[in-house]
């Protein structure tokens, strides 16, 4: 647990750890059930009556006792409060180390940080058997969604080598909208009414960026403009798509082996059998390995308009992050693979995470074709400082599919968001 506050020039020679025993002791003479309530009030009086803590401000006491009462009454105990505050995106627990918090874009270390390895096992253990996972040096590593959607990573200290690693990942209740992410100024209106028109129209994209760019957030965006009848198969690692107003919609979330290493279902095993659901669109969460073939076969073989995302630096960057990955699952020459590439995907939209936190689309790119055994793009929207995300000047190349689309409906884009 907490170890101490530092006051003034000195530091306060008691531990939360001693606190909550104390509280421990005081509930353990009455032989009924306490209430929050009544443990909260045997907190308060502890807090407020110890010598030790007489110097301390109100708010500082204020402080412990609600450490306190975290420590003994709620499930993440002292991470507690940051796990339940809406500005929080991120909790990382660096062993005993120090525990880190990303709030509103920016990360920051907080006061407080667990006393000794066995108090932060005990919460990662708690987590994991939460979602029937273990975590012990036969698995030293936890990788799950919670029910609440948020996505816990944990490692074991017989590999992390100053102690047990946490993070959490919250799920953000709050789904972002495209009118958002333009009233924020993260994509131009012009730039967002191609995206709508595209996806409408059954344009394959490609969503790419860093860790923590936003490309889950944007793929919700996207898939805001999925022509309502058409059915939808959602394929992910682990569950954080919040697709909504479709009713012909079927969800899928790929599951680790069991404890005799048995019982494994692959992102590749759920796109080879969403190809038996009829599908008219296949979003995939995350490519980062051998499904890579599955999904681009799937794109290319009439399942137009299907979505996924993927880590680079650029799109040019994806391109070869997507041949890495085909070529090492594949073993075909590296010319069919940039051809199946360029037959597959569309378009490519790239987020970038800036300095100040915010997560903006950096970069808009259609496939041109593969042209003397390259992939090649054509620029349609970049970012410029001081600007934002402003078109090159370059037109869409590939209009068959817009054209097609908008015979039968004319898109009046953000008219209709």
């Amino acid at each position: 647990m907490l170890t101490e506050w530092k006051t003034n020039s000195s530091s306060c020679p008691v531990s939360l750890r001693q606190l909550s025993e104390g509280v421990r002791y005081r509930m353990a003479q009455t032989a009924e059930a306490l209430s929050d309530e009544q443990v909260l009030e045997i907190v308060e009086n502890l807090v407020l009556s110890h010598s030790a803590l007489g110097d301390l401000s109100p708010g500082k006491k204020k402080r412990w006792i609600r450490l306190i009462f975290c420590s003994l009454r709620r499930e993440l105990e002292i991470l507690h409060d940051y796990a339940e505050d809406p500005d929080v995106s991120e909790i990382m627990v660096n062993g005993i180390g120090g525990i880190f918090i990303e709030r509103c874009g920016k990360i920051q270390r907080v006061p407080v940080f667990f006393e000794n390895v066995e108090d932060l096992e005990k919460v990662i253990r708690r987590l994991a058997a939460r979602v029937s996972r273990e975590m012990n040096d036969l698995h030293p590593i936890v990788d799950a969604r919670l029910q609440d959607g948020s996505r816990i990573n944990a490692v074991n200290r017989s590999i992390a080598l100053d102690g047990p690693v946490l993070t959490i990942r919250k799920f953000n209740r709050d789904r972002m909208t495209l009118e958002d992410l333009i009233r924020q100024k993260d994509i131009s209106e012009e730039a967002a009414d191609l995206l709508i028109r595209l996806v409408r129209s059954g344009y394959n994209m490609f969503v790419s960026g860093g860790t923590s760019s936003g490309k889950t957030t944007f793929l919700n965006v996207l898939s805001d403009f999925i022509p309502k009848e058409e059915r939808v198969i959602v394929i992910e690692d682990s569950a954080e798509l919040a697709i909504r107003n479709h009713e012909n919609l079927v969800r899928m979330e790929a599951r680790s082996a069991n404890a005799q290493g048995r019982g494994a279902v692959t992102i590749r095993d759920l796109i080879k059998t969403s190809l038996r659901m009829r599908p008219d669109r296949i979003i995939v969460g995350e490519v980062r390995g051998g499904e890579v073939v599955d999904m681009l076969a799937a794109m290319s073989t009439g399942h137009e308009g299907s979505l996924s995302t993927g880590h680079a630096n650029s799109p040019a960057g994806m391109i070869g992050r997507l041949e890495t990955l085909f070529l090492t699952a594949s073993g075909f020459p590296v010319e069919a693979v940039r051809s199946q590439i360029a037959d597959a995907i569309d378009v490519f939209v790239h987020l970038k995470r800036t300095s100040d936190g915010r997560r903006r689309v950096w970069e808009i790119a259609e496939v041109e074709g593969c042209m003397e055994s390259a992939v090649r793009l054509n620029k349609l929207f970049h970012h410029v400082p001081g600007k934002g995300l402003i078109s090159t000047g370059n037109k869409l190349i590939h209009t068959e599919k817009l054209e097609l689309y908008e015979q039968g409906e004319r898109v009046d884009g953000l008219s209709n968001l």
